[in-house]
């Protein structure tokens, strides 16, 4: 499988369009074709090699609709790289046209009505012939536990489960018993070879986004599309707060998940934020620059970065000032930002304003403990949206309740 970049698809801020050589066993021919990286292999098998059996609903492993047979395992393909099936062994509902197992489903399907519509049928199928196989008895419970990744919107799902029964009564009765094959944990493309196979056109794709991700360009005048205020105080001097600012390490260490890669020039920063979502992390990388005011004890800091599909700009401007109390500073934030890509969906200023807020207490709380000369905080597993977005709701519904429910 060779990488083969399409010099049209690098334009300055877009990612590098990767085109692939593909190589695999579809329904007992060996095929071989051209397939850009991110191709899906559903995308594949039904508009490259016109194999439309296999349906596609949701597109995100959810409905079953897309389920085929890879290595002789059920898997999404949607949510199955291509090139992560290179030499694999692909069945699609169209290959099993003469197998005997989904032959005696098809005659079940019709004569317990487990269909309707239809569209559903080609991925319950090869589950329920995985299940078929598998399973010791007709035991409904796990066979609907089985089929519970599979969703029909028509049947109401039991005559589906008869029909499956019966199939599985039928063969055993015939002294026909289960397969035992060792059933292989892991994505499609984790089996021995396949993992090997795509590591260096990977690689290659890495190394040609790299540059696109950590060098964009900050513009001279920058208009944020969205903008807000924060701000929090800390129980020092302005002064100390002001001058801890300049230590631009130490900073980034009190801000979860920051990471700081190099400083080519005093006022300019490389580096990025670590995003950490459930098993999986990636890094959003760019640079910043930097510029404070002595007369003003006011800065400002102007980034942008990508993650590869994302692209954010942002500004913050902040103001060190006396806080309420004597001795006390107050920080204050004003914040602007654009967000570009897949990550706009998730922009809504309102939730970014509430993410943003829970952040800035994270990082007062750091910041108020370097202060007071702990060590540095510890950089963690990175910034974790998932359990800021479950704090919000925990932090919504509880001020609903007092709303509903007001203390007497």
């Amino acid at each position: 499988m060779n990488a083969l970049p399409r010099p049209e698809g690098t334009a300055l801020g877009a990612s590098p369009i990767i085109t692939l050589t593909v190589t695999l066993t579809l329904n007992g021919r060996p095929i071989a074709t051209q397939a850009e990286a991110r191709t899906n292999l559903a995308d594949l098998v039904r508009d490259t090699l016109n194999l439309t059996g296999t349906h596609l609903g949701c597109e995100h492993g959810v409905c079953g609709a897309c389920t085929i047979l890879v290595d002789g395992e059920p898997a999404r393909a949607c949510l199955s790289f291509a090139a992560a099936c290179q030499g694999a062994d692909v069945v699609t509902i169209e290959g099993l046209d003469d197998d005997a197992v989904t032959a005696e489903l098809r005659a079940a399907f019709n004569r317990e009505h487990a269909l309707q519509c239809g569209f559903c049928t080609p991925g319950m199928l090869v589950s329920a012939r995985d299940l078929v196989l598998r399973l010791p008895e007709p035991d409904e419970t796990r066979i609907r536990l089985g089929l519970a990744g599979n969703l029909c919107r028509c049947t109401g799902y039991a005559g589906i489960v008869k029909a499956v029964a019966s199939v599985i009564a039928a063969r055993r009765a015939q002294g026909i018993g289960p397969v035992t094959a060792e059933r292989r944990l892991g994505p499609v493309g984790a089996r021995v070879g396949g993992a090997a196979a795509i590591a260096v056109p990977l690689a290659g794709i890495a190394t040609l986004a790299a540059p696109l991700a950590t060098a964009p360009i900050l513009a001279d005048a920058f208009t944020p599309a969205h903008s807000f205020e924060q701000s929090f105080e800390v129980p020092f001097p302005p002064a100390d707060v002001f001058a801890f600012f300049s230590k631009i390490e130490e900073v980034a260490a009190c801000l979860p998940g920051a990471v700081i890669d190099a400083m080519p020039a005093a006022d300019l920063v490389e580096g990025g934020m670590r995003v950490k979502l459930g098993p999986i992390g990636t890094t959003f990388r760019g640079r910043a620059r930097i510029s404070r005011h002595e007369a003003t004890a006011s800065g400002i800091i102007h980034g942008a970065g990508a993650d590869g599909r994302s692209r954010t700009e942002g500004e913050i401007r902040y103001r060190v000032e006396p806080g309420p109390a004597a001795g006390s500073a107050r920080v204050a934030l004003t914040v602007g930002y654009t967000l570009k890509g897949p990550l706009a969906q998730f922009g809504r200023p309102g939730l970014v304003r509430e993410v943003a807020g829970r952040l800035v207490a994270d990082f007062a709380a750091n910041l108020e403990a370097r202060l007071s000369g702990a060590p540095t905080p510890a950089a963690g597993p990175g910034l974790n949206p998932l359990k800021l977005l479950a704090a919000l709701i925990s932090q919504r519904l509880g001020a609903l309740w007092r709303r509903i429910y007001p203390a007497s």
